[in-house]
């Protein structure tokens, strides 16, 4: 779960983290306002689901409160296009409107899960302000990374080795020391996938200071937070995918023409690269789950329907729990009730496998049967290319 810029700040804030003093405008007048109260010389962001905010157009240094209203103007109600937000983009609703601060250094900080160990990473670098992706990719011995065993947690030796490797020093760097122990503890305690502060800044007056923060909660602990669903942005989410998480269904809009089905987060992405080497363009990822029952596989199949975008099926299912039939039957009733005449490949293994070829194979779909995940990827992509031609 994401949340904006301005709430990850107040989070960091909530655990004595410095922030720039700030206020979230909804109208491109209460922009102008909160310039004046910064003194006219402030910094004016875009709040979106996405980074790259700069780059795209989303983030100026502004001078005086006129040219912040008029900047307001030009930003509210637009798609801001980004390197994460696709070529649609995503629409401003708020922006954060920030105090200017004088920065002497800059340094990038993180905590995130690392699949790999299954434990909290910290990663550091002094190299703030940039992407981090190409300052692995270009100069790696630049990346610090510190592996959190779960069992003693982050120790004040650890995040000091840290402070002191970035090039701190004296009260600046006991002040790291703190700030990376705080946010340790706010990862732990908001249940966080990943915790992100870029640029982390020493201003010119010898401050510790977070100017950007991200911050992404783990979906399975949204539970314990009762406050969670309230700070989320329905407006950045795509409608599709609000929809299928009603029905607890794991779905996220690609930019490809062929909608996917599969059981299994592993297998909806060995699914995708398998489409890819084939030539085939993914619509979407959409995990069904392992015990998925005919009306929700109706249901993700009717979610596939209404993305325009789609011009052909991919039905991926392993029948361990879920029985072919069962998700044959989902699938012939969610066709049968949109009238779907798109193409439909259907490789499907497992439990009552052979019931379920044949109840497809006699429901009058544009349906084949494929063999294997290749066989079925080869089908999918060839038929669209007759359908072309």
């Amino acid at each position: 779960m994401n949340i904006h810029e301005y709430q990850a700040k107040e989070i960091l804030n909530s655990y004595g983290i410095p922030i720039p003093r700030g206020r979230v405008a909804l109208t491109s007048d209460q922009v102008e306002r909160a310039a004046k109260m910064m003194g006219g010389r402030c910094v004016v962001k875009a709040q979106i689901y996405a980074g790259g905010r700069g780059k795209g157009g989303g983030v100026r240094l502004i001078h005086h409160p006129e040219e912040a209203q008029e900047y307001g103007k030009e930003l509210f109600g637009k798609n801001l296009v980004t390197v994460q937000t696709g070529p649609q983009g995503l629409k401003v609703r708020r922006i954060l409107v920030e105090e200017a601060v004088e920065i002497a250094r800059e340094f990038y900080l993180s905590i995130t899960l690392d699949r790999s160990s299954s434990r909290y990473i910290l990663i550091a670098s002094a190299d703030g302000g940039v992407e981090i992706e190409e300052v692995a990719r270009k100069n790696p011995e630049r990346i610090l990374t510190l592996s959190i065993d779960p069992f003693i947690g982050l120790r004040p030796y650890q995040a000091r080795k840290i402070a002191l490797e970035l090039g701190l020093s004296g009260s600046i760097c006991e002040d790291c020391v703190e700030l990376i122990l705080n946010l340790y503890r706010a990862c732990l305690e908001k249940d966080c996938a990943l915790i992100e502060i870029n640029p982390l800044v020493v201003t010119k007056a010898g401050w510790l200071m977070a100017m950007d923060a991200k911050i992404t909660f783990d979906d399975n602990a949204v539970y314990r937070h009762r406050e969670y669903p309230d700070m989320m942005d329905y407006s950045q989410l795509d409608p599709l995918e609000i929809n299928a998480a009603k029905y607890d269904l794991a779905y996220i809009k690609l930019a490809g023409s062929i909608g996917c089905l599969v059981n299994g987060a592993g297998l909806a992405m060995a699914t995708l690269d398998v489409l890819h080497e084939y030539g085939g363009e993914p619509a979407n990822f959409l995990d069904v789950g392992g015990g998925a029952t005919r009306e929700k596989v109706a249901e993700a199949f009717r979610i596939i329907l209404q993305d325009c975008d789609v011009e052909g099926i991919f039905v991926n299912i392993f029948g361990g729990i879920m029985r072919c039939d069962v998700i044959a039957q989902g699938i012939i009733e969610a066709a049968g009730a949109v009238g779907c005449n798109l193409p439909i490949v259907v490789r499907m293994d497992g439990s009552q496998v052979e019931e379920g070829k044949k109840l497809l194979q006699e429901s009058g779909l544009n349906v084949q049967i494929g063999s294997s995940l290749g066989d079925g990827a080869a089908r999918i992509v060839d038929m669209l290319k007759r359908e072309v031609c």
